[in-house]
């Protein structure tokens, strides 16, 4: 992993998901490497979209610049982090993370973070403080160590997050789960999709879930996944509706509350304009 250091204008940015007013991503890159990651479609760096998992910027003033723009911007919900995972390795030593949740929830405004890594409850003393500001999300998108290998290589592996979501919902946070992206024929099982969505009651955490939205920048990243599961990229609105119906299936037969990550009456205004 290569990190290099950059300066920023801008902290804050409009952000094209709904229910968020803004994104806070104090990093450029993801050390995750997820293959299926998007994320890689919308950074600004090209040597990080090219190298998406191998390179990492770190925007070194990026908390300096929020400390100015929280001044001057209406209050919101802010997302951390959209495009990035805020609590990737590179947050246990640089903290830009944790110490741009303390400006944003005592300037007032709302923060939903969502995240792959434990490292999130370092930060519970800046967060459960303010348990009414905030809410944690982790994306959950198997519970198989060895397909979430395969996936998500450099991760923290599923039970770890499930270990680290049930501590969050036990200090009285409100926390969710993220199933998503659901592929074709890698994480779309019956089985599969309860065993996240019993994580998801177990906790008291809202479950969202999504689809794979395929792009052009993904080909190369999802070579490895199509060896092995030749059809993960078809999405045809059968495959959609049988999935559909699984997730809401396996929520109703449990009582666990369960909702599409994009409705369909915001699709149009955002995920096909952010995806």
């Amino acid at each position: 992993m290569r990190y290099e250091r950059v300066r920023v204008s801008h902290a804050l940015s409009k952000s094209g998901l709904p229910d968020l007013d803004y994104a806070f991503n104090p990093y450029a890159g993801c050390s995750h490497g997820c293959l299926y990651c998007y994320a890689r479609a919308f950074t600004r760096y090209p040597e990080v979209a090219r190298n998406w998992g191998r390179v990492v910027y770190i925007k070194e003033n990026v908390v300096e610049v929020l400390e100015a723009e929280v001044k001057r911007v209406k209050r919101g919900l802010v997302g951390v982090s959209t495009v990035t995972d805020p609590y990737q390795p590179v947050e246990a030593w640089e903290k830009l993370t944790r110490r741009g949740l303390e400006v944003l929830l005592r300037s007032g405004f709302r923060v939903s973070i969502q995240t792959k890594s434990p490292l999130v409850l370092r930060d519970l003393d800046v967060i459960a403080p303010r348990r009414g500001q905030v809410d944690v999300g982790f994306t959950i998108t198997t519970l198989d160590p060895a397909l979430a290998r395969l996936i998500e290589p450099n991760a923290p592996p599923p039970g770890v997050r499930v270990e680290a979501l049930r501590k969050l919902a036990s200090e009285g946070l409100e926390t969710w789960v993220f199933l998503g992206p659901i592929l074709r024929g890698v994480n779309d099982s019956e089985a599969s999709i309860a065993g996240v969505v019993e994580v998801a009651f177990e906790t008291g955490s809202k479950l969202y879930y999504d689809y794979y939205h395929h792009r052009p920048e993904l080909v190369e990243s999802m070579r490895p996944l199509l060896n092995r599961f030749p059809q993960a990229l078809a999405t045809e609105a059968r495959w959609r509706e049988r999935v559909r119906d699984a997730v809401e299936k396996a929520c109703r037969e449990i009582g666990a509350e369960c909702a599409p990550a994009f409705p369909e009456a915001k699709r149009a205004k955002s995920v096909l304009e952010y995806f």
